[in-house]
């Protein structure tokens, strides 16, 4: 019906193109326009105004030989001011943007090892872009931004790197492991020679008790009992140690039985005993 009275239709975002005789007449904005069909004008196509997306997965190798998939998205569009160049000078504008991705990605990868490619994946995507907008302007074609959105390395390089991380953290922790065991022995030798010192302070005590109190204990009963000696008094306090002796181990031991000499001149026999074992074991 439009064509029947010379009336087209052109839809918000996008331009026609125009034609006389097959030849380029005028660019057509959004609207309604005449077009006398009779008079050898003609509608040669549309061409969007809106903003496109071309993702673009580009294989190649990084410097140390490391097979990488790259995935470029380019977000272009049709300048209106330059529809006809964008019209007819490309017949498929989305191979041509995709031959330029491919150019300078293989270019720019393989200089960098793979570890830089993820850093510099920004200056990656810049150079695309600046290539792109030098080389589509001339088109008609507006390289609004470009984006490496994906690096994917060989998937058993993938694992490698994961296994390398792994074994990097797993070493980390072993050495903290290890400094933690570390702490904890010479806290624990420091607390075993701390406590085998006050152990030692305590038994110097102990016996410095039990000699002060002999000594005391010597001395007033020469004192309150005349005509004993100090050997006389001595050779009791043994006996009677050694008595005591005899009832600890017979109470702390399973058995309640405990043999000993128990005659008369036993007696004088343990006094001497003991006496003399102190003397070996003071001139020692």
């Amino acid at each position: 019906m439009g064509n029947l009275f010379c009336c087209v239709q052109v839809d918000q975002s996008t331009v026609a193109i125009k034609e006389r005789f097959g030849r380029f007449d005028d660019v057509l904005e959004p609207g309604c326009h005449c077009l006398p069909w009779f008079l050898g004008s003609q509608l040669a196509g549309h061409l969007s105004l809106r903003l496109q997306q071309l993702d673009v997965r580009c294989e190649t190798k990084t410097k140390d030989n490391v097979f990488v998939n790259v995935v470029a998205s380019i977000q272009y569009r049709a300048l209106a001011d330059k529809a006809s160049d964008a019209f007819y000078k490309l017949s498929n504008t989305r191979t041509q943007i995709q031959a330029y991705v491919f150019d300078v990605i293989r270019a720019s990868v393989p200089k960098l090892n793979l570890d830089d490619v993820f850093e510099q994946k920004t200056e990656i995507a810049k150079a695309v872009e600046e290539e792109l907008e030098k080389a589509m302007s001339a088109y008609g074609y507006e390289i609004v931004q470009t984006l490496i959105v994906d690096i994917e390395p060989d998937e058993h390089v993938k694992r490698a790197m994961n296994e390398i991380n792994a074994a990097a953290r797993l070493r980390v922790a072993a050495n903290e492991k290890a400094e933690a065991e570390k702490i904890l022995q010479i806290k624990r030798a420091e607390g075993e020679a701390e406590s085998k010192y006050l152990s030692g302070l305590g038994i110097a005590r102990q016996r410095q008790a039990i000699v002060d109190g002999l000594r005391d204990s010597v001395l007033g009963f020469s004192v309150n009992v005349p005509g004993t000696t100090a050997k006389d008094v001595m050779d009791m306090v043994l006996v009677t140690q050694y008595f005591d002796t005899m009832k600890e181990i017979g109470a702390a031991s399973k058995s309640s039985a405990v043999f000993i000499p128990h005659g008369p001149g036993a007696v004088r026999d343990v006094a001497t005993q003991i006496r003399d074992g102190l003397l070996q074991a003071a001139h020692q």
